[in-house]
């Protein structure tokens, strides 16, 4: 593009030199026509004179035009653009007036302005359909906890049922406290406002502290365990990470059936370090591993009462905060593999 710019200016500074060598040598001849046929030296300043002003007044008509034509159209479009943007319209888009391989800096700001206003498109969209998520989720728990609290205020409630409406009441204040997390997590990694804290660490010691963490969870459902953690030591963001192994060991659990196994892995390959979280759990289609990681995006609907759509995005963002990499291998029925793999930072 800078190629592009730099012979546009060329040709324009020569198109100016050629003008300004034109008038000069047309100023020339007259001057020599005229004092072939007049001695009169009054005479001949004032025909030199009027065609001076003549060639300059060509000259000023020429000039009208071309910033008629190639400044003040395109800055009209320009600032008619930018007003309805400023307005928050952000459907607007401008029409460059040359091809691609003959742009001027006033065609590349329309196409960075079209390139902007699509992005603020987006980014409208995203919030309107943000804040429609964020109040569906909350609303659900909301309800729960109401229905239950009232029903905890009726007389003749025996033990148990008392019981099932506080266990209902922890569950439902739990999901909420989850969704307000991890909103708040979201939104500052998104407005950089907790940057990663870098150290070296074990990163098999890691998972393994988490992955106990979610032993009772995993004996209740019967779950087998299998881990293969090869002795890595990383530098990266310990908080970071946990997040990670936080959210994909947890949907592990979440998703496995009763009897189900569940598969970690710690590996080194070619400088990287590649963890691998397995279930044999419901599984997703392709159709839904495309958009497993959007934001409340939530691929098994019946376990939808489990979750707020927002843990997989928040991994998804972590991972590319650190540099790494993450995908999903899924079959429905067949459970789902995770890959993340984070680059560069393997010690040997």
């Amino acid at each position: 593009m800078k190629k592009r710019k730099s012979n546009l200016s060329l040709a324009g500074a020569l198109l100016f030199f050629a003008l300004i060598a034109f008038i000069i040598q047309v100023a020339v001849l007259v001057y020599d026509y005229i004092i072939q046929r007049t001695d009169n030296k009054g005479l001949i300043a004032v025909l030199i004179l009027i065609v001076v002003l003549i060639l300059s007044a060509i000259c000023t008509v020429i000039d009208y035009f071309r910033r008629k034509i190639m400044v003040e159209r395109p800055v009209e479009k320009i600032l008619y653009a930018t007003e309805k943007i400023a307005k928050g319209d952000f459907s607007v888009r401008l029409t460059p007036a040359h091809s691609l391989e003959k742009y001027n800096e006033y065609d590349i700001i329309m196409e960075n302005l079209n390139i902007m206003a699509a992005e603020l498109k987006k980014s409208e969209i995203l919030k309107t359909d943000f804040i429609s998520n964020v109040s569906h989720e909350i609303k659900t728990p909301l309800a729960i906890i109401q229905n239950y609290a009232n029903l905890l205020a009726s007389d003749g409630l025996d033990e148990e049922e008392k019981t099932r409406c506080l266990k209902a009441l922890s569950q439902a204040s739990k999901r909420l406290s989850d969704l307000v997390s991890n909103i708040l997590k979201m939104n500052k990694l998104e407005n950089q406002e907790i940057k990663p804290e870098y150290s070296t660490f074990y990163l098999n010691d890691q998972l393994a502290e988490i992955i106990i963490g979610y032993e009772e969870l995993i004996e209740q459902k019967n779950i087998t365990l299998d881990c293969d953690l090869d002795e890595v030591k990383i530098n990266s963001c310990p908080a970071y990470l946990e997040i990670v192994w936080s959210n994909l060991i947890s949907n592990a659990i979440k998703f496995t059936d009763t009897g189900g196994t569940i598969s970690v892995t710690l590996k080194a390959h070619d400088k990287n370090t590649v963890v691998t979280v397995s279930d044999t759990g419901c599984g997703i289609d392709k159709e839904t591993g495309k958009r497993i990681f959007e934001r409340f995006y939530q691929g098994d609907t019946s376990r939808k009462s489990q979750g707020n759509g927002l843990g997989l995005a928040l991994v998804k963002k972590v991972i590319d905060v650190l540099g790494g990499d993450i995908s999903v291998s899924s079959e429905p029925q067949k459970g789902s593999t995770f890959t993340i793999t984070l680059k560069g930072v393997l010690y040997e």
